[in-house]
Order: C-alpha cells, then sequence, then structure tokens
C-alpha cells in the first residue's frame, strides 16, 4: 500500500504540474471535478443547464411493452456525481423528430468469457463484470486496445465466437432469455458496403432482405432510418462513387451501416467503435446523431477507444476496462471523481477520456522507459512517469470498495427483481422473396460495376477477336483440321483464364454475404440462388458476343444449329468455371490466393485436357485419373470439336473419302457416337451444378458451425447458471 500511495503522490504532482508549469493545482481547480455546493460547467457547453443530482428509477409496467426510466431524488448509496450525462448539443431547426422507439433494459451479471490462447497469461478476456443499461441512453465500454471491449460487447448481445466460453449471466427486461431477431441490432467495426448503390437503394434492399410486409411499409422504415442518422442529404448518392465523383466520407459510410440496422427498429442497438477511422468533427457528428437516436427510446451499446472532451460528455454511462478488468462503471462524472478519489485527477487542459487510457494503458509504460534516458540529459520531458500496473490495481480496490459499485449491484437486483415484458420477434422475409431481392440487386450492381463486368465483356471480345484473326481462314481441307483444334483448345482455355479477373466481384459478393448473414439478413441457398440466377444474363451475354466474333472469324461450319450448340457449350463453360472462383474464393476468403489457387489449377487443367497430349496416352496414375476427368476444358473441347466434325468427310485424293472421327484421331480423342456431344454438355452441366452444391455445404457448414457452436454455448450457460 505504501507503494500503490507513493505512485499515485507522484502522479499527482506530476498532473498538476502538467496543467500548471509554474505552480502546483490545486485538486479541486481539476477538469469537471464537483464539490458539494460548486457546480462546474463543462468546457465547450457554456450554456449547458445546471446539473440536479438524481438518480434513476426503472419502472416495468404491466402490460406495456417498454420500460419507463423515471427521475426520482438521489438515494444516499448514490455518488453525488451520478447525476447524469452531459446534455447532447440542441438540434438543428427543422430537423425531423425519429419515432419513438420502446427500449429495453439490459443487465449483465458476474460476466466472464474465456477463450483459449487469447491473451499470453490468461484466458480470461473479460473477468467478472457487472453493469446494465436502461432504455434512451448511451453506454460505453472503453479501455486501451486489447482490454475485452468488443469481447464483452458480443457476449451481451450473444454474439460470441463459438471458440469463447461464457460464464455469469445475461439479462433483458429482468428476464435472463435470448434476445430474438430483430428485437436488436449489431453494428461490426467493419462493415461491408455496396459502393454501386445509393444510400436510399442500398437501406430500401435491406429492408427488403429483413423485413416481411408490404413494399409501401418497407419504404416508411427506410425513411426513417435515414433521418435518424441524418442522411437526408446523401440520400441519393451512391456509396462508393461513380467516374469522377467520390463516394461518400467515411463517417457517412459509418453512419449507413447503422442505418441498416434500425430498418428493423430494435429495442436494442450495438455498435462495435462507432468512431472508427473517423476524425475528430465526423465522431462529434456521429456521438450527437446517437444521442438523437437515444432519445427515441433506444438502448444503445457502444465501444470505444478514446473519445474528445464533446465526445465524451454525450456519454450516460461508461464502464472501463483494462486486461479484462472492469476499473469502473457508471455515470461519465462519477468516472472522474472516481479517478480523483484514487488519487488520479484529471488536469484541466486534458481530455476526460485521454486522462483515463493514459492511467491504465500498459502501454505507456515502454514510453516511460523510452523517456528516461532522455529525461536525464534534458530534465523534465513529461509527466508520463508513472507504473500503469500501480494505477490499475488501486482504481479496481477503490472501485470495488465505492459507492458506484454498491449502486450498481443495487441497481442490478432492482432490474432483476421482477421480469418485464419478453421482446418478441418481428418475423422474416421469406426465402423466395429474399432470392428475388437478392437477384434484381446483383443485376443492378452488375448493370453499373464497369471495371468488374463490362470491362470484363470488353477484354473478352478483344481476347476473341485476336484469337479470330490469328486462325481467320482456315478453310475445310484436311490440312486444316489440326490448326482448327489448336484454335478451339486456345479459345476454350484462354476465355476460361481470363474468368479469373471476375475474382475481386465475386469476393466482394461473398463478403456482402458474410456481413448479411452474421445479421440473419441472408442464407446460404438464398445466396447461391440469387447470384446464380443474377449471373446467368451477364455469362449468356459473354458467350453469345464472343462466340459469334469466334465462329465466323474462324470459319466454323456454317448451320445454325450448330451455332447454337458452340454458344451453349461456351456458355457452359463459364458456368462451370464461375463455380470454381467462387470455391476457392470462399474457401481462402482472400483474392491474391484465390487468384494464385485458380491459375495453377487452370494450368494442370489445361495440360491433361488432352491437346498437348492425347488423352489415351496420359499417364494414368494422376494425369488421366481423377485430372483429365476433373478438368471441364475436356468435356467442353471435345464437345466443340464433336459438334464440328461428326458427319463430315474429307477426300483423300481424288478417290479416297475419311469421316470427320478419323481425320481427328491423331489431333485429339472424341466419341463416334452421335449424341455424344450432348452428353458432354450434360457433364458440363453437371459440373456447374456441382461446384455449386459444394460452394453451399461449404457456407451451410461454418453457418451451421457458428449455429450449432452457439447454441451448444447457451446450453451450458444456462445450465451452469439456473436462474
Amino acid at each position: 500500500m505504501e507503494e500503490i500511495q507513493s505512485q499515485s503522490d507522484n502522479y499527482r504532482s506530476s498532473s498538476s504540474s502538467a496543467s500548471s508549469p509554474s505552480s502546483r493545482v490545486p485538486s479541486s481547480n481539476f477538469f469537471y471535478l464537483r464539490k458539494p455546493g460548486s457546480v462546474r460547467q463543462p468546457i465547450s457547453f457554456e450554456d449547458s443547464p445546471e446539473w440536479e443530482d438524481t438518480d434513476i428509477e426503472v419502472r416495468l409496467e404491466e402490460g406495456g411493452d417498454s420500460i419507463n426510466a423515471a427521475t426520482t431524488p438521489g438515494s444516499p448509496t448514490l455518488s453525488k456525481l451520478n447525476s447524469g450525462s452531459l446534455p447532447s448539443p440542441p438540434l438543428p431547426e427543422g430537423a425531423v423528430v425519429a419515432r419513438k422507439i420502446a427500449g429495453a433494459s439490459v443487465v449483465w451479471k458476474d460476466l466472464t468469457v474465456t477463450i483459449k490462447g487469447k491473451r499470453k497469461y490468461s484466458d480470461k478476456v473479460v473477468k467478472s463484470s457487472n453493469g446494465y443499461a436502461l432504455p434512451g441512453t448511451m453506454t460505453v465500454i472503453m479501455g486501451p486496445a486489447k482490454s475485452g471491449k468488443s469481447t464483452l460487447l458480443r457476449a451481451i448481445a450473444g454474439r460470441l465466437p463459438p471458440s469463447a466460453k461464457m460464464f455469469g449471466e445475461v439479462f433483458v427486461n429482468g428476464a435472463k432469455s435470448h434476445i430474438s431477431y430483430g428485437s436488436y441490432g449489431f453494428v461490426e467495426r467493419e462493415t461491408t458496403l455496396i459502393g454501386s448503390l445509393t444510400v436510399r437503394e442500398f437501406l430500401y434492399y435491406s429492408a427488403l432482405l429483413q423485413l416481411p410486409g408490404f413494399f409501401c411499409q418497407r419504404k416508411s422504415v427506410v425513411e426513417d432510418a435515414i433521418h435518424a442518422m441524418s442522411l437526408s442529404d446523401y440520400a441519393n448518392k451512391l456509396i462508393g462513387g461513380h467516374c469522377y465523383m467520390k463516394g461518400l466520407p467515411s463517417g457517412e459510410r459509418r453512419r449507413v451501416s447503422i442505418a441498416r440496422e434500425l430498418v428493423m427498429r430494435p429495442h436494442i442497438l450495438f455498435i462495435d467503435e462507432p468512431l472508427y477511422h473517423l476524425d475528430s468533427v465526423s465522431a462529434l457528428l456521429m456521438m450527437v446523431t446517437l444521442k438523437k437516436l437515444a432519445s427515441t427510446g433506444c438502448t444503445l451499446f457502444f465501444t470505444i477507444n478514446q473519445s474528445s472532451t464533446e465526445v465524451f460528455g454525450l456519454f450516460d454511462r461508461i464502464c472501463l476496462l483494462s486486461n479484462g478488468n472492469t476499473l469502473f462503471f457508471g455515470e461519465t462524472l462519477a468516472c472522474l471523481q472516481h479517478f480523483s478519489n484514487a488519487g488520479f485527477p484529471c488536469p484541466i487542459m486534458q481530455s476526460p477520456s485521454d486522462h483515463f487510457l493514459r492511467a491504465i494503458n500498459t502501454d505507456f509504460d515502454r514510453i516511460i522507459a523510452m523517456c528516461k534516458s532522455w529525461q536525464d540529459d534534458h530534465g523534465e520531458f513529461s509527466s508520463v512517469n508513472m507504473d500503469t500496473a500501480v494505477a490499475i490495481r488501486t482504481l479496481e480496490a477503490t472501485y470495488k470498495s465505492s459507492a458506484d459499485a454498491a449502486a450498481v449491484e443495487t441497481m442490478i437486483l432492482r432490474l432483476t427483481e421482477k421480469e418485464g415484458p419478453l421482446l418478441k420477434s418481428k418475423g422474416k422475409a421469406s426465402n423466395a422473396t429474399r432470392i428475388a431481392v437478392l437477384t434484381w440487386r446483383s443485376l443492378l450492381i452488375m448493370s453499373r460495376e464497369w471495371k468488374y463486368y463490362w470491362l470484363r465483356l470488353i477484354l473478352y471480345m478483344l481476347l476473341t477477336l485476336c484469337i479470330g484473326t490469328v486462325f481467320s481462314s482456315l478453310g475445310h481441307s484436311l490440312s486444316s483440321v489440326v490448326t482448327r483444334v489448336a484454335a478451339i483448345f486456345v479459345y476454350v482455355s484462354f476465355t476460361s483464364l481470363l474468368s479469373i479477373a471476375g475474382v475481386p466481384a465475386l469476393m466482394k459478393e461473398i463478403k456482402i454475404y458474410t456481413s448479411e448473414e452474421s445479421n440473419l439478413h441472408s442464407g446460404a441457398l438464398v445466396f447461391l440462388l440469387g447470384q446464380l440466377l443474377s449471373s446467368i444474363p451477364f455469362l449468356f451475354l459473354i458467350s453469345i458476343s464472343s462466340s459469334l466474333v469466334f465462329y465466323f472469324l474462324v470459319g466454323l461450319r456454317d448451320e445454325f444449329s450448330l451455332l447454337m450448340y458452340f454458344v451453349l457449350n461456351f456458355f457452359m463453360c463459364l458456368l462451370v468455371n464461375e463455380g470454381l472462383i467462387l470455391v476457392i474464393a470462399s474457401l481462402w476468403r482472400d483474392v491474391f490466393w484465390s487468384v494464385v489457387t485458380l491459375v495453377s489449377i487452370h494450368v494442370v487443367m489445361m495440360l491433361s485436357a488432352g491437346y498437348f497430349r492425347i488423352r489415351n496416352a496420359l499417364p494414368g496414375a494422376v494425369w488421366t485419373y481423377p485430372v483429365s476427368y476433373v478438368a471441364f476444358h475436356t468435356y467442353s473441347i471435345q464437345g466443340l470439336l464433336e459438334n464440328e466434325y461428326l458427319g463430315t468427310s474429307f477426300a483423300v485424293g481424288q478417290v479416297r473419302t475419311i469421316s470427320g472421327f478419323q481425320a481427328l484421331r491423331n489431333a485429339y480423342d472424341i466419341s463416334l457416337e452421335s449424341n455424344s456431344k450432348w452428353e458432354n454438355l450434360l457433364v458440363l452441366l453437371l459440373m456447374a451444378v456441382g461446384y455449386r452444391l459444394v460452394l453451399f455445404v461449404l457456407l451451410f457448414i461454418r453457418v451451421k458451425k457458428n449455429t450449432f457452436m452457439h447454441k451448444l454455448f447457451r446450453f451450458h450457460h444456462d445450465t451452469n447458471n439456473p436462474r
């Protein structure tokens, strides 16, 4: 205790000297520090009303669908500082008042989360955390990096990864139950938005995927979400921009990702790092918008690393974490008093959040070590001279014995002694509706994504034009057979290889699916069918345009039925290839490794396709079985050659003729049967279906694994923590 006291005194002295170089500033002058009988106004809020010492009483109404928060005279057990958060700046004139939302109270009690291998010294990421959140308030989880903020947020929301185990209890409206679909929204730190859609279109398609009901009703909730997040000025702008038009700034993009969850009108909204990658102005605008949203009755939870003084003043309650330990839970002003009581008052000119993180972030110890040698040569360099481990132990011990911790326990007992109304599911859109929405949305995206779709069409046309001019005017003599085989092989192989250029677009689709599936907006079957139906028109456009150019430049047989088979064969080839790309992309989830893997697979398939060496002459161990039978090039080329040469004959001299099959015998291995080309087309169709079934299994296993682990986790949690 002597060590702790000496460190605290040293820090108090250094903090004072940092704020006033000439003299030590008395503790009563510290920013936000309130004394009985004197109310100090916060910086940048000179016109704020005086604080009233009140406490929050939560009242559960019988038969109601919400929890009302009422103000009552302060309880003796509560700190004088627990009087509420700083008032938010006034809304601009003419602002649209958002629709009221029935919030919900949330309580977490003795919450511990363990993740094996997550930390070096302990598997406990969150340790015995207690807290609560009330309707119409913003509760922030603050702490340095790797302190357990996101883990605690996910634990409360019931979205922990399968590798995590949770111990403790979470109550919603006083009941220990799972939060149903549509009752809450969760916004990830990094969300995937569709840049080729406008803000209104993006939210409208999200509403169609999430909500049952009529289209007019969905339009109304979209407009409500746009107004709630102050996006009216950006509603008709493309999220990612177009040509020379810039996309939305990062702050507006973040608000769009939050608005997507608001279309469900959730009772509780969880946001992981709402100020991620935002500058100070965007951060303040974001928090004012969230404060306005909380005023409608929604219960807001979010994590934050640090904030400016203005942003800090908008918080209602703060949960301060360091290495998984709860150093404080309570109202924002009380946190300042807590640090002062522990011997670490906030300097006058320092942001409260900066001061908190400076005291509890162990990374500052390395900065202290770096500064010591510099201080020896240049005197006093900084006030950063306190051991953060001592500060953490002091703050934790002070909080456990404080009136704030007792007040939290009292409030938890009050909120859980009686069960309130259960949050009911709001229903889902049908799978047929979701498939239709995804198909139409993907078609709209394809029509606007010139880089990944229209540019690919141009590249296909240029490649086909190059191949066609190289092999043009071959004629129909016996000597042209080998050259025509080479032309068809080059056409099928090179165009299939060019399809790898679509990896970024397909990877983006998978990321969008992953983002939507995590919030139950989509499913594996819905994504599979929607992607297939939307890709068919684009692939058919490529196949018919490329096939026409190649067919007539090379001079293949001039029959309409043969031309249609050529187009259909090449279309099936592209469909198979896209299925293969989707499988590899879903496995890697990385553009670079997906491209490397696909190029390697295509090279192996081209080697075993029967052109460089006839299929019957390939080594049987690997190249014939199974590689040549797995390569779709084999069936496509074989079907096209059978389409061109079966039923034809070539003159050898003036008397003798040979069939097309005999002419091809030494160049490529084909079947003599008349319907063999249709069998090859059927094999291509089965391969296209097979690759998509593999994709479905991969996506389904990933979803079911997470669902099963969540159910298993909840079973063990309910078993170990009976009510």
